[in-house]
């Protein structure tokens, strides 16, 4: 056995026996099964209702996109302020609250209010996510953060492969009543399992100047633009966003016009994806320990644009699959990457409004992508729209170059992780 493998043994080890990582890895188990429940049967609730309408069924994504824009950085910024550990608990607590209230509604036959289940959860996520990479800053060791978020990812993975067919099933068996009681309970017991969590690090002011949102926005701005890692991790974030929303949006046209396969076809891909995913996740465990995240995420996002353009060329169906397989394969070595330079290069007291900048870098040019990839596929090939997809992820792999000897030590030298005199926490 290398040293390589025994050293990512131990640390994972380690990992499992920290009673922080632990418990927030129940509570994302929970809040997943919560979420796909939600997911596919609001997806087949509102479809049932409908009809099958368009504008129905793609409000659900409105809902669940809009509060990134809207609240992704102010919720940061909040993050920062208050303490993670409760913020936490009271979002899961009033999350579970408005699933109830929803349900309640649905109950005196006001379907529309499912939308809200979707839009309030989204919401307090914007101030959930930041909080908990806080506590990640805080209580797990440097050297691990990077096995821990590979860990993260593997679970996201299985729930890509089984959150789907777990929503079906509720929802076909059981209805939409118990389908959202089934999302109320997965949030109020996430809520009972952060009590576990250790207490917050309260910390004094270091300044005397009074808090005020604004100028505390404007601080995590300027943090982030003086940053070079960060400020070319934005750059990266949106090109990945183009690409992302493009591929997602026109998967079902490589399977009618390329494949010439029946739509139902797409389930197939879906899969492998999700499959090579779940490899992906645990293969990069290994891989964050001999090779530096940039560098990582450069070669995920390499992959990603030959598979991307790939895909879009192909018209035998075992050359697509096989496509499909190596691109999850390396979207893991992608979230991974990009979760632990956040953290590598994030002070403590800045990690809300940086996930907050960065998060609608790239959900802004998805959600634009998805819209405009429609109008485009009328007036372009499908090959050639691929092949945007694939440059766009190509030059978002460039601009990370500069910054491929970047190392955290070097923060306080180059002064990318200093924390201004003026930065109040709470």
């Amino acid at each position: 056995m290398s040293s390589s493998t025994t050293a990512v043994k131990s640390v994972n080890g380690q990992l499992f026996r920290n009673r922080f990582f632990q418990t927030i890895l129940l509570s994302n188990v929970l809040l997943q099964v919560g979420i796909w429940v939600r997911n596919f049967a609001i997806l087949l609730y509102v479809t049932d209702k409908t009809g099958n309408d368009p504008i129905s069924v793609s409000l659900i994504s409105v809902a669940e996109f809009a509060p990134i824009f809207v609240f992704s950085f102010l919720g940061g910024t909040l993050a920062d302020r208050w303490l993670p550990k409760k913020t936490m608990i009271w979002c899961d607590f009033l999350s579970a609250l408005s699933v109830f209230a929803v349900l309640l509604t649905i109950m005196f036959e006001t379907w529309e209010a499912v939308y809200f289940a979707t839009f309030i959860s989204a919401i307090l996520s914007q101030f959930s996510q930041p909080s908990a990479m806080r506590l990640f800053k805080q209580h797990i060791a440097p050297e691990q953060i990077q096995s821990a978020m590979a860990i993260f990812q593997t679970l996201m993975a299985v729930f890509m492969v089984a959150g789907p067919s777990l929503g079906v099933i509720v929802y076909q068996n059981f209805g939409i009543h118990t389908s959202i009681g089934v999302m109320g309970v997965a949030f109020l017991l996430s809520a009972l399992v952060l009590y576990r969590i250790p207490a917050d690090i309260r910390v004094t002011p270091t300044s005397g100047l009074k808090p005020h949102i604004w100028r505390e926005m404007g601080e995590g701005l300027r943090y982030v633009w003086r940053s070079k890692v960060l400020r070319t991790l934005c750059g990266t974030f949106a090109l990945a966003g183009l690409s992302i929303g493009i591929a997602q949006t026109l998967g079902l046209f490589v399977v009618t016009e390329r494949l010439h396969q029946p739509k139902e076809f797409l389930q197939f891909i879906l899969m492998i994806n999700g499959v090579a995913m779940l490899i992906g996740g645990a293969s990069v465990m290994t891989l964050s320990k001999r090779v530096l995240p940039q560098r990582l995420l450069a070669l995920g996002m390499l992959t990603g644009a030959m598979c991307t353009v790939g895909i879009g060329f192909s018209t035998s169906v075992t050359l697509t699959l096989i496509l499909q397989f190596i691109n999850g394969l390396f979207f893991p070595v992608v979230q991974v990457s990009i979760s632990t330079l956040m953290l590598q290069w994030s002070d403590n007291a800045y990690i809300g409004r940086v996930n907050g900048v960065l998060g609608p870098m790239f959900v802004g040019m998805m959600v634009i992508m998805m819209a405009v990839a429609g109008p485009l596929k009328t007036v372009l090939p499908l090959v050639t729209i691929y092949s945007i997809a694939g440059l766009s992820m190509f030059v978002g792999m460039l601009v990370l170059i500069p910054i491929f000897s970047h190392k955290p030590a070097e923060r306080g030298e180059s002064g990318e992780a200093q924390t201004p005199s003026t930065i109040s926490m709470h």
